[in-house]
């Protein structure tokens, strides 16, 4: 064969490589999207030999999903392997300071609620630890290892176990089923708030009785699975507990809810307060010396700037009262963070120009370095001992797999592969970043996902799907909800634009939707697919459909009321009234200050200069309208105003609602049943081509 002749074949047999191995492959499923395992954050051992990640299987009939826990050696000698087999839904892992024992929480055969069990490494079979009948969560090991920290939730007025089982046994005799509220807020997201205190408990290993504080009247963040949380950790003596809680929650309708920093000795008594008023600090942790304690801190909202970034404070001090901002004067909200071992290092995660990256610092301040910057996904939960840093990494490629960080070549390297028998046979492309410049001079990035296969020549449709918040980011991900690669299956181009108001791209951008909140984004997220034609000439502009939820669904409603471009929308939990969203979501003063003005104030503010409502005469394009009856979120009513226009109009809607669903469509059946009802709205407008 002439040298020509070879390298000319070997050449079209590398190109037909790829086309082999797609013809292989199948475009992603909504099986294949609920059934891929998922993983949590993993705990790393005090030798840093070993990670424990909790592993769900998940079904499509709950009560059949399986979530255990795995261990794997951090130095990649050996697969992962599965310490526990049971239905119990164990998670909050933890080791032991000796590294001999695991403590977690699980709902066991014969639980009525979830407590804390102890598994030995070196064999044998889990014991319970606990018996709280309101259950146990959140398993932390005091510095001396023999006993456990945890939280849980009594009833309003109950100090004590005997006065929780007395006022639960008053409860369920009760024959009526009123709820009473003397302050706001009174639900969250998808629940009414029922009348419970937090506590924190201790119990030895040993067995004893366990020791309850309640620090009633101070309150947690929003309800959990269990309680409201308090973060509590054990100080480095085990003598005392921190924990953050708020003393004005009650007051949600006249001042933000702020958090401060609390101590408390172990023994119980009155909480000390340790931060100052005006700034929250939560989620406090100690550095592996002792000698400082670390919190999240954010400033309280005001009319003026309804969105800070989030920085990160250190406390330090014999009465831990001394407070410096290590992360003073960065514009990026700090997520994780983890101490090294020898406490002079801070590694921390936070969202930055639509990826989420790895930074580092000293300890004590300083301007964060870039470690690490994924092309595609995220590496977040990280932890750090002797040595050796692990996390998550999970992308939109990806639902989930333990890794270990090197932060000295900057790089990862997989420990787990819990998915990779069934996503080798998934196509799935890698997103692309997309940045262009809006006609308002900012910088704007987007995401775009192609479909499973771009043909030369050939054209295809295109979803444009802003993200929900408006305080967040799109980027990189895996998610059941919205799946990427779910939507582009059929041959369509997705973009996901980073409009102003998203996180990611300093303080003033995402604060600025608070000027601006409807108008701005939806003139940026339609510039942004005008530019992402030019550059992909295989999108079809000429077919293009929208979709979003929450503020994206808000989004949607905007669109039908000033624009035409779009064959047609999907409306997910979208807004449409300003004013009747005052009185029945769940939101409180912060609302006001979004709008700019209170909502008495007629004709101030954007109330009802940016309400979609106000625009309905407008409205034409055809629109799904899907929503969760328990939402208190964006109540129904917002569904049902929505969906009642479109048919006075006279403009084609459909309108799905599932009543034992809140914001988000969670349940795998329902969430099978919607994105069927969302992808059919998209092939009865876009297909076939013209």
């Amino acid at each position: 064969m002439l040298p020509r002749m070879r390298k000319a074949l070997t050449l079209f047999l590398l190109l037909l490589a790829p086309l082999s191995v797609q013809a292989q492959q199948h475009a992603m499923t909504h099986e294949d999207v609920w059934l891929l395992r998922r993983i949590g954050a993993p705990a790393l051992s005090p030798d840093g030999k070993l990670a424990v990640v909790s592993v769900t299987e998940p079904s499509y009939d709950s009560t059949q999903n399986v979530s255990d826990l795995w261990i794997v050696p951090t130095d990649g000698t050996a697969p992962a392997r599965r310490l526990t087999s049971t239905r119990g839904g164990e998670s909050g892992a933890t080791f032991s300071p000796d590294g001999k024992t695991l403590a977690f929480s699980a709902r066991r055969d014969g639980d009525e609620a979830e407590q804390v069990y102890l598994l030995p490494l070196e064999g044998g079979e889990a014991r319970r630890l606990t018996n709280i009948p309101t259950g146990a969560s959140g398993p932390k090991f005091r510095p001396d290892g023999k006993a456990i920290l945890f939280q849980t939730s009594f009833a309003q007025g109950a100090g004590n176990l005997d006065d929780q089982k007395k006022l639960s046994d008053e409860q369920k005799a009760r024959k009526d089923t009123a709820r009473t509220y003397d302050s706001f807020p009174v639900r969250f997201w998808n629940a009414w708030l029922e009348k419970k205190d937090p506590m924190i408990g201790w119990q030895e290993l040993s067995g004893a009785a366990p020791t309850m504080i309640s620090v009633a009247p101070l309150r947690g963040t929003f309800p959990g699975s269990v309680t409201e949380d308090l973060s509590p950790a054990w100080t480095p003596d085990g003598k005392s507990i921190v924990f953050h809680a708020t003393a004005n929650r009650e007051k949600g309708m006249v001042e933000p809810t702020e958090f401060s920093l609390y101590l408390v000795p172990a023994g119980g008594g009155s909480p000390k307060r340790l931060t100052p008023a005006g700034v929250s600090y939560t989620g406090p942790s100690f550095s592996p010396d002792g000698q400082a304690l670390y919190a999240g801190e954010s400033r309280t909202s005001t009319p003026r700037q309804p969105y800070y970034v989030n920085r990160l404070a250190r406390i330090t001090g014999a009465d831990w009262s001394q407070i410096s901002i290590v992360t003073a004067g960065w514009d990026r909200s700090v997520g994780n963070a983890t101490v090294s071992p020898d406490s002079k290092t801070l590694y921390i995660e936070a969202e930055d120009l639509g990826t989420t990256k790895i930074f580092r610092l000293p300890a004590t301040g300083g301007v964060p370095e870039v470690v690490f910057a994924p092309e595609k996904g995220a590496v977040t939960n990280l932890q750090a001992e002797a040595g050796v840093i692990v996390g998550k990494y999970a992308a939109s490629t990806d639902p989930g797999q333990v890794v270990r960080f090197d932060p000295q070549t900057k790089s990862t390297r997989a420990l787990t592969s819990f998915n990779k028998e069934r996503l080798a046979k998934i196509h799935l492309p890698n997103p692309e970043h997309f940045w262009f410049t809006a006609k308002n001079g900012k910088k704007i990035h987007s995401i775009i996902v192609p479909p499973p296969v771009v043909e030369p020549g050939k054209k295809y449709p295109l979803i444009a799907f802003p993200h929900g918040g408006p305080n967040s980011m799109s980027a990189d991900s895996f998610t059941t909800r919205w799946n990427f690669h779910l939507l582009t299956a059929p041959g369509y181009y997705l973009i996901m634009t980073n409009y102003t108001g998203s996180t990611g791209f300093g303080e003033k951008f995402a604060d600025d939707i608070e000027r601006d909140v409807l108008r701005g984004p939806a003139i940026e997220t339609l510039e942004g697919i005008v530019e992402a034609g030019k550059k992909y000439p295989q999108m079809d502009l000429s077919r293009q459909c929208a979709a979003g939820g929450s503020y994206g669904g808000y989004l949607m409603n905007w669109y039908n009321g000033t624009t035409n471009q779009f064959k047609c929308l999907v409306n997910h939990a979208g807004a449409v009234n300003n004013e009747s969203q005052y009185g029945l979501n769940d939101g409180g003063i912060d609302r006001e200050w979004r709008m700019g003005a209170p909502i008495w104030e007629t004709g101030k503010g954007q109330w009802f200069d940016q309400s979609p409502i106000r625009y309905a005469k407008n409205w034409k394009t055809p629109m799904l309208v899907t929503q969760g009856e328990l939402d208190f979120r964006v109540p129904v009513s917002e569904a049902m105003t929505t969906f009642k226009l479109l048919q006075r109009l006279q403009v084609p809607a459909r309108f799905v609602i599932f009543p034992d669903e809140g914001h988000w469509i969670l349940k795998g059946p329902n969430s099978r049943k919607h994105m069927e009802e969302v992808m059919g709205w998209f092939a009865k407008y876009l297909n076939p081509a013209p």
